[in-house]
């Protein structure tokens, strides 16, 4: 007997018969004995459909009016799940975040959890039901509702599961685990049985989209065991979990593409200390997450400064950045969305060269062009154009021998 946290995604309840599918995993569960608590995402499209409907009334919603609109597509799940839940004969009952004790900053629709009072989630499980938990939402400190940012449900689950102390934590997608490459684009990508907790996070930093880097940071932080699995199948997923020295012995362990970046360049700004500080400074406190930079000195003490942001991001970029720019005499600025990020990550490439050389390598033969570079220890990343991205995925994991089938050292 142990505590699951498991997390559902909007296609696992995107309809009714999903919806009983669901539960009836979940009657599984308890039926082994095991104490259950159920994080739910918006059924199918809900999200991006209330986001439309909002944007037929005003094209500038307030971000708190956004979170009281967006976070009620949760709350149908939970309430639809309980329901299930009922009729199959069990004792169930639905939080919604705030309900659940999840409590958040004051950055609406980007809001990020400050900690969890698992009080009343614990008072059911003794009770002996399922608790079923609207994710994605939390309370701010003057008692509003906000919302985790998009694949805020996976986060809610990590830091539930971490609150609680759970045996594990179980998230369930439309897919059977974490995979080389996405196997949409490379069809030889291969599911992987286990990643490090840094190798998952650089992935789901870089696009793959199958966890949010939010919740991957949380499970490394508190030692979270997480289990990437389908919903659709009973096969076992992909554990998420600490780096072990065999995993070391492979230098790439998956390639990803982000296609929801936008290059902002800057040109003509002012060849001063400090000037990068006040731009940069005035994006930060705008909730705006900055990603690949690059400086360039031109002539007469002018530079040029390159950077990307998520696509999501870009109107309130604009906004930021004419003003910033105005202050402190920015000459031009110009956007692009016709980018791509294409990236290689590994926790062998910390004990192995070469890998940069090999992908650009890669790249240079398909005549790819390369127009922003970035690195960690772990990852290499480069800026291309978009309608190369597939292109480019399909090459670099045939490149680092990603669709060669390895003997797994095993799982836990």
């Amino acid at each position: 007997m142990g505590l699951i946290v498991q997390k559902f995604g909007g296609s696992s309840v995107a309809n009714p018969e999903c919806i009983r599918r669901v539960a009836g995993r979940i009657m599984d569960m308890k039926r082994k004995g095991h104490a259950v608590v159920v994080v739910v995402s918006a059924m199918g499209d809900t999200t991006d459909d209330l986001i439309r409907l909002a944007h037929r009334i005003t094209n500038a919603p307030s971000d708190r009016e956004m979170d009281m609109l967006m976070s009620t597509g949760e709350q149908v799940s939970g309430a639809l799940l309980t329901m299930a839940l009922h009729a199959m004969g069990a004792d169930a009952v639905s939080l919604t975040g705030p309900q659940a004790g999840i409590f958040t900053d004051a950055m609406h629709r980007k809001a990020k959890i400050l900690g969890i009072n698992p009080k009343r989630i614990s008072r059911h499980l003794r009770d002996g039901h399922v608790v079923i938990v609207a994710g994605f939402q939390g309370q701010t400190p003057s008692k509003d509702i906000a919302t985790l940012g998009r694949g805020g449900s996976d986060t809610t689950a990590v830091a539930i599961a971490a609150a609680l102390k759970a045996d594990r934590c179980q998230i369930f997608t439309d897919v059977a685990g974490v995979y080389s490459a996405d196997p949409r684009i490379v069809k030889r990508a291969r599911k992987l049985d286990e990643i490090a907790y840094d190798e998952m996070l650089e992935l789901a930093s870089l696009g793959a989209k199958v966890l949010m880097s939010r919740s991957v940071e949380y499970a490394k932080k508190y030692g979270v065991e997480l289990e990437v699995l389908s919903s659709f199948s009973h096969a076992p997923g992909t554990l998420v979990k600490e780096e072990v020295k065999n995993m070391e012995d492979v230098v790439v362990r998956g390639v990803s593409a982000d296609k929801e970046e936008t290059k902002v360049t800057l040109s003509g700004v002012p060849d001063k200390p400090g000037i990068a500080a006040r731009l940069f400074g005035r994006l930060a406190g705008a909730g705006v997450n900055v990603d690949m930079i690059v400086q360039n000195t031109s002539a007469h003490g002018l530079a040029d400064i390159s950077f990307t942001v998520p696509a999501e991001d870009v109107v309130k970029t604009r906004q930021v950045i004419r003003a910033a720019g105005e202050a402190v005499g920015v000459k031009d600025i110009t956007l692009d969305d016709d980018i791509a990020k294409i990236s290689v990550v590994g926790v062998g490439m910390r004990g192995h060269s070469g890998v940069a050389f090999q992908m650009f390598k890669a790249l240079a033969a398909l005549g790819i062009n390369i127009e922003m570079i970035s690195t960690s220890e772990i990852k290499v990343s480069v800026l291309i154009k978009k309608s190369l991205a597939d292109r480019a995925v399909i090459a670099l994991h045939k490149a680092f021998g990603l669709d060669r089938r390895r003997r797994s050292p095993g799982r836990r």
